[in-house]
Parts: structure tokens; sequence; C-alpha cells
């Protein structure tokens, strides 16, 4: 599942050892409240997105942040593109 391979990679790219991917909310943003990601967390999950699915994106891009909003969010991002 999409949205779990995405808790995984944010769980590794993060290093936030004690979260497991049931911790995280799909719906939940992930920046401010829910998971409380700043922007350099934005940056190394960016790199990571580009590393793994070939996604470039832009940093100050309106859709990046609407993409970042949840892991829902970065789910139908990755699947949109795979599409293309």
């Amino acid at each position: 599942m999409l949205e779990l391979e995405v808790k995984n990679l944010i769980i590794d790219v993060l290093q936030l050892e004690d979260i497991t991917p049931e911790d995280i909310d799909s719906a939940a943003p992930l920046f401010v409240e829910g998971l409380g990601l700043d922007s350099i967390d934005a940056l190394e999950l960016g790199v990571a997105l580009q590393k793994k699915y070939g996604i470039s994106l832009s940093a100050d891009s309106e859709d990046t942040r609407r993409h970042f909003a949840s892991v829902q969010a970065l789910a139908a991002m990755i699947e949109s593109h795979r599409k293309k």
C-alpha cells in the first residue's frame, strides 16, 4: 500500500525512531500540528521522494505545499506521477 510506503519513507528519512507507521494518521497534517515537521524536514523528504520516485518538486510552489499536506496527499501525488 502506497500510504504505508510513504509513512515508512517519512520515518526512515527523518529518523523518527519513536514513531511507527500506525502512529501516523494518513489524513493528518504533516507540518505544524499533526507530525509537526518543519522546513528542513520538508527538504529532506523532498530529496528522498526525488530519489525514490523520480519526482522533482519546486520548494516555493503552491502545488508542493498542497502535496506535502498529508500522507494521503503525498501518496496521491506519487500515484499521479506514476501514471504519466
